[in-house]
């Protein structure tokens, strides 16, 4: 089964891609199953366990307030962010709950929504386990879940995640590494991003790729613009303060002597989408929440930058973006809970790499260079998120991250393209290096900062 652009890149609501849209999407697939199989008006009771890393850090992450906005029918791609503190309220009042917006029923959440934290399900770290009672406690329907990363989830023993393009006519160019992808585009004289566009026209017309894309960055643009408007503190025990909105006043105010301003820019582009993500704000998966920034932020530095930027460039920037987080969840993963934070960060500094390249039209064999390069210097990267929250150190390491995938870029230009290790032996190094990390530095906020930084 073949990815799409528009499965790397997903509009979707903070604070985390894991544990905020996978948990929301699996609740309302579970109770939009039982109303397409008949058995939504004779549930009585919903009960929700929350296993592994999403036990550990599901307060912080919002599972619990995502799971009840799922029960209640909202997905992540379309729910109004401000809608969602009104409807908790509601439910956590009343003690009632409307599967779907249309069948009431009570509901006891410290009884019905229980985080499992010494119990790990066996597929993944991210588990869930939702089940649907009927009268006298007869349980209809029992189904297991897992967030897989990137707001991706896999029903029981599904062998593909929900959501992933079910393509019953495979694209003309399919590829399973950076070799083989490098090697179709030289066998059909094929720059990367036209190859990837050639596969996207499989399931939608050139036209509707095109405006799919724009409006990713179109969404992208609006949440920077939001990040620097709001103030005040971000929600949380750790009360941490937007540092995004000072920055972009000073920096608009300044005279622009400094050499380095460029970067303080990126920076502010970096930290004002995080700074959104965890506020709960619309950000757009990139390949994560937890890293949404940095793809942003370098397409900023593109356009704001660049000379002769424009939305050909653009386009080519997620195309080929979107190919290199296609390799590595095909071959990896983009989750924090298996990979730590080289799953999300480091990906995603790889692929913006790989994008400003190829918006700055380098050779195909310079982007992957540059994917390389953006990877294999993230390698070993934890996720330690202390208290739960995807705060510290995680706005601010998207904002290392931005700066990261444009010098990797520019090392990658000033080559040839010809390199030493691959693209295909950095991923392989990467999930192998996630296997070997300890648990405790993979999304549990059970070691590194986590437990060496005090929550207040």
């Amino acid at each position: 089964m073949s990815l799409s652009v528009f499965d790397i890149f997903k509009v979707g609501i903070g604070p985390s891609s894991s544990h905020t849209m996978g948990p929301m999407r699996a609740a309302r697939e579970f109770v939009a199953g039982l109303k397409r199989d008949g058995l939504l008006a004779a549930t009585s009771q919903i009960a929700v366990r929350l296993y592994g890393s999403l036990a550990l850090t599901g307060i912080g992450h919002g599972t619990d307030r995502a799971v009840l906005a799922g029960l209640e029918g909202a997905v992540p791609e379309t729910v109004d962010p401000d809608s969602i503190e009104p409807l908790i309220r509601r439910v956590r009042s009343e003690g009632r709950i409307k599967l779907l917006g249309e069948h009431e029923i009570p509901f006891d959440e410290p009884m019905q929504l229980l985080f499992m934290r010494h119990e790990t399900l066996p597929r993944h770290s991210n588990g869930m386990r939702f089940t649907a009672l009927g009268a006298n406690s007869s349980v209809l329907r029992e189904d297991d879940y897992y967030s897989i990363g990137g707001g991706f989830i896999v029903h029981g023993d599904e062998t593909e995640a929900s959501g992933v393009r079910a393509a019953h006519v495979e694209p003309p160019y399919p590829f399973t590494s950076g070799a083989e992808l490098l090697a179709k585009c030289r066998e059909n004289g094929l720059e990367l991003y036209e190859l990837m566009l050639a596969n996207e026209r499989t399931w939608r017309s050139e036209e509707e790729v095109r405006a799919g894309l724009l409006n990713i960055w179109k969404v992208m643009q609006q949440c920077v613009e939001r990040g620097f408007r709001q103030t005040g503190h971000l929600p949380g025990v750790l009360k941490v303060k937007r540092r995004a909105p000072k920055m972009y006043r000073v920096l608009t105010e300044g005279k622009g002597s400094s050499a380095l301003e460029v970067m303080d820019w990126v920076n502010a582009f970096a930290l004002a989408v995080n700074e959104e993500n965890a506020a709960g704000g619309r950000v757009v998966t990139a390949p994560t929440n937890g890293a949404a920034g940095i793809v942003p932020a370098v397409m900023h530095f593109y356009a704001r930058f660049e000379p002769g930027a424009n939305e050909a460039g653009i386009m080519r920037f997620l195309l080929c973006a979107a190919a290199m987080g296609m390799l590595y969840k095909r071959n990896a993963s983009i989750s924090g809970a298996e990979m730590g934070c080289m799953g999300e960060v480091g990906v995603a500094c790889s692929m913006a790499a790989a994008g400003l390249v190829a918006a700055l039209n380098g050779t195909n064999e310079q982007i992957e260079n540059a994917a390389e390069i953006g990877m294999e210097h993230n390698l070993g990267l934890t996720c330690d998120p202390v208290a739960g929250l995807v705060q510290i150190p995680c706005i601010e390491r998207n904002a290392m991250g931005s700066v990261k995938a444009i010098n990797a870029a520019r090392l990658a230009m000033r080559g040839d393209g010809t390199h030493k290790v691959s693209l295909d032996q950095v991923i392989a190094t990467m999930r192998q290096t996630g296997l070997d990390m300890q648990t405790i530095y993979k999304e549990t906020s059970q070691g590194g900062l986590a437990v060496n930084v005090p929550e207040c």
